[in-house]
């Protein structure tokens, strides 16, 4: 299975995904600020890969922080915590991350700088190797509820790429795989940036699942076919009542199965849900660069002087979900207090 990041030797090292399936390359960040580089421009994407990215980012920086003075050193990360926490606005995988690292900070102050730097480090490791085994998790829980021989369709890459590593969404199909089941897969290839076609794509077919790239506009067709048994999507922020932010394109999938009677299945960690949310109306929503859409492959395909709008992520209402799979288990609505449980 892909490597989507690693701390090795005091740098972050990840793979590059805006290359993908054409180049296997790897980004090496030396500084706090490469890592936030990497995460606007998308060499790293996806919630909790975000998360990890972050927090290996505040270690990184932590190390190069030329100091023995707590106060000066910790006024210093904060500055980092802050930069680094404003890289993307939607996933809340990366605020929680950042949060965590400031923790431990505090925590390990008494124990003077270097016992800090160190402490973040373990605890950037610590996150990377604790999302897999959620996600392995998340797995075992979600692939019951897809059936042997069922094809599943899926929005965005919510794979391996877009974690630690295993995945969310593909965590369970690679779950139900693994236990047996014949799965076959219908990748919404996901414009502008083609996650689903280039990455979902990819890692599928690298792992030896059946997979199919459609267009977009295609969900539809295959639903009133009948080919669709179940629509599996990640998340990048989940509110309290269970509003679901996911890239673009998710609510109209959601709309278009609750149609034609099929469920729509949420994969996501705790640390996606955002208590302090009430729905998803408060969800911030990313706006990218219109050139994503205007262009292709550094060339402009829409007419010159035509403007373009490329919001990165919309929202699900609720009532369009038929399941939250997180590691404690599937959540079935009502939401709002069956998520409130999972915090207590």
């Amino acid at each position: 299975m892909v490597e989507t990041i690693a701390w090795k030797d005091n740098q972050v090292i990840m793979i590059d995904q805006r290359k993908l399936p054409r180049q296997e390359r790897y980004v090496v960040c030396e500084g706090y600020r490469s890592v936030i580089r990497a995460i606007k421009d998308l060499v790293i994407r996806g919630a909790p890969a975000i998360g990890v990215a972050a927090a290996m980012g505040v270690a990184l920086g932590a190390v190069k922080i030329r100091t023995g003075n707590m106060d000066r050193f910790k006024a210093k990360l904060d500055a980092i915590c802050r930069e680094m926490a404003a890289a993307r606005p939607t996933a809340v995988n990366l605020a929680w991350a950042v949060e965590r690292m400031r923790r431990v900070a505090d925590e390990a102050g008494l124990a003077g700088v270097e016992a800090v730097k160190a402490g973040l480090i373990e605890e950037a490791r610590k996150m990377l190797a604790e999302d897999i085994a959620i996600n392995r998790t998340m797995g075992g829980h979600g692939q019951g509820l897809l059936k042997d021989s069922c094809c599943v369709l899926t929005h965005c890459n919510a794979g391996a790429l877009a974690t630690g590593g295993y995945g969310t969404a593909l965590g369970v199909v690679r779950a139900a795989a693994e236990a047996g089941k014949r799965i076959e897969v219908l990748a919404d290839e996901t414009r502008p940036f083609l996650q689903g076609a280039r990455l979902t794509a990819w890692e599928l077919k690298e792992s030896g699942i059946a997979v199919t790239v459609i267009t977009d506009n295609a969900a539809g067709y295959f639903m009133q076919q009948g080919r669709v048994d179940a629509v599996i999507v990640g998340a990048d922020r989940i509110a309290a009542n269970g509003d679901v932010a996911n890239k673009i394109g998710t609510y109209m999938v959601a709309v278009l199965a609750r149609t034609h009677n099929i469920p729509f299945y949420v994969a996501a960690p705790l640390s996606t849900i955002d208590p302090s949310i009430k729905n998803g109306t408060e969800i911030p929503i990313e706006q990218r660069d219109e050139k994503e859409v205007t262009h292709f492959q550094g060339r402009r395909t829409a007419p010159d002087g035509v403007p373009a709008q490329n919001p990165a992520f919309d929202i699900t209402p609720n009532r369009y979900v038929s399941a939250i799979i997180t590691e404690k288990g599937v959540i079935t609505p009502p939401f709002k207090s069956r998520l409130k449980r999972l915090f207590l």
